[in-house]
């Protein structure tokens, strides 16, 4: 064991632990059992890099300008920034993560993250340096890992990297997800199926048009998650605790952002009122109710697949792809899983949007304290959508089939197909016609026979594909 210690006392901290006196007090503080999201982790890996390089370039720089002024300003010396880079490289590819004890529910604006972030980096360098851990003489977690630096910009700049990243994860998987619907959309153009208001039938559509309004909705999706980059991607880097840069050298203010945006090859820049950046979390609001939106759009194709492919559909046209046993007692069932799991997902969605949106309201002056279940709502929703996406495509969409020749004839067999009929016999004529298909269970076809309204051959001539999918009629289809 080794003794750490700041203003508030002394604590025993595991000697083999990357983490420190900050941390441990946290988790003691924080009972919660929630991890605290990997890819945020990651991310301040790669900000606290693009801060300590920028300190380099700033120590650089006062030494070929006035080389006196560097004792007075207690920079780190080369191989401390060093070892604190290469630390920072090792926490933005994940390594070290269980060191990061922080649970993702907690109080304190993310000065918890902060610390703890500083404390793995401080005792990874002093490790690469051949020192033991908790060697703060050396590397301090605050004099030296934190060097002009403020929770208040560090961390939500991070979340801004992570969401960044992930935005470019939900665009690929929404268009992955779109090429087996535009797919099926193509296979089925002109393959009639009975479409469905208010879940009665209602008048004759096809397949091509079930699926392309799913694919222009999910279109519409990735334009809106398209937008989002212009949302996030200002930071407040180099603010420090409310935005107004005391502390901080100009030259780093300047300089950070810009290192960032080289080390993550994001279009992120500095927000011109570090002020307004520190203080008003709205951005996340506006992007997560577009993901919202996407959401919603999930939602409703997997309800529509889950009710045309379920058991109440007397004649069955769409089969989903058995993926897993349905039940532990009765042999052979088969359950709606992924729409269900999608569902779920997009409730947990909305669930998140009613956070992010109260909690965001719940800044205070400078700074808003609730940041880190924002930033956790946030991630936990586009690790959702991505998820939901993604299994659409490989596990669902891809596999489903069609009974086109059951289709056809549920169509021809259900009085809705009489409303093609109305611009030629009228509505009631076509209302008599629809009566006779209901009280005899047969098709329009035989319909017609029994009440004589139209010539069979001009009948079968309106039932075909061509002229029932068409948009609108002409005089010379009458």
């Amino acid at each position: 064991m080794r003794i750490e210690s700041d203003f508030l006392g002394e604590k025993h901290i595991h000697q083999d632990a990357y983490y420190g006196i900050h941390s441990v007090r946290a988790r003691e503080n924080f009972p919660d059992k929630t991890a605290f999201p990997v890819e945020w982790y990651r991310a301040m890996g790669i900000v606290k890099q693009a801060c300590y390089q920028t300190v380099w370039s700033f120590k650089k720089a006062v030494a070929q300008k006035n080389p006196t002024k560097l004792q007075q300003l207690k920079l780190p010396d080369d191989q401390v920034l060093q070892s604190m880079i290469d630390a920072c490289g090792q926490i933005g590819q994940g390594h070290f993560y269980n060191n990061f004890v922080v649970p993702a529910i907690q109080g304190g604006a993310g000065t918890s993250i902060n610390m703890n972030i500083n404390e793995i980096i401080a005792n990874i360098a002093l490790e690469k340096m051949g020192h033991l851990k908790g060697s703060y003489a050396i590397i301090d977690p605050i004099e030296q890992a934190n060097i002009y630096q403020s929770t208040n910009d560090v961390v939500p700049t991070a979340l801004k990297v992570a969401v960044l990243r992930m935005l470019n994860q939900l665009e690929e998987s929404i268009n992955e997800m779109r090429k087996p619907l535009e797919t099926l959309e193509k296979q089925y153009r002109q393959n009639l199926r009975t479409g469905f208001t208010q879940m009665q039938q209602a008048v004759p559509s096809s397949f091509g048009h079930l699926f392309g309004a799913y694919n222009e909705a999910f279109s519409r999706d990735w334009w809106r998650v398209s937008k989002c980059f212009e949302r996030i991607k200002t930071v407040n880097l180099g603010g420090g605790a409310i935005g107004s840069g005391i502390a901080i050298p100009r030259f780093y203010i300047v300089e950070v952002v810009l290192e960032l945006k080289k080390l993550t090859g994001l279009p992120v820049t500095q927000n011109e009122n570090l002020t307004e950046s520190t203080s008003n979390l709205d951005s996340f609001v506006e992007v997560h109710a577009i993901l919202k939106a996407h959401a919603v759009t999930l939602e409703k194709m997997v309800t529509d697949l889950r009710l045309l492919s379920s058991d109440l559909m007397q004649q069955k046209e769409i089969q989903l792809p058995p993926r897993q046993a349905g039940s532990s007692i009765m042999p052979g069932k088969i359950n709606p899983v992924i729409p269900e799991f999608v569902i779920t997902s997009a409730h947990r969605v909305y669930s998140n949007d009613m956070l992010i949106t109260q909690l965001a309201a719940m800044g205070t002056l400078e700074l808003n304290a609730y940041l880190p279940m924002i930033g956790h709502a946030m991630i936990e929703s586009l690790n959702l959508l991505i998820g939901c996406n993604q299994t659409l495509a490989n596990n669902l969409l891809s596999g489903l089939t069609i009974d086109v020749k059951r289709a056809t004839e549920n169509l021809y067999l259900s009085p809705s197909v009489c409303t093609a009929l109305v611009p030629t016999i009228g509505y009631h004529q076509a209302a008599i016609l629809s009566k006779t298909m209901r009280d005899n269970s047969c098709t329009i076809f035989e319909a017609n026979v029994i009440c004589g309204l139209l010539d069979n051959k001009l009948l079968k001539k309106y039932m075909e594909p061509g002229m029932l999918l068409q948009k609108g009629f002409s005089i010379n289809d009458i």
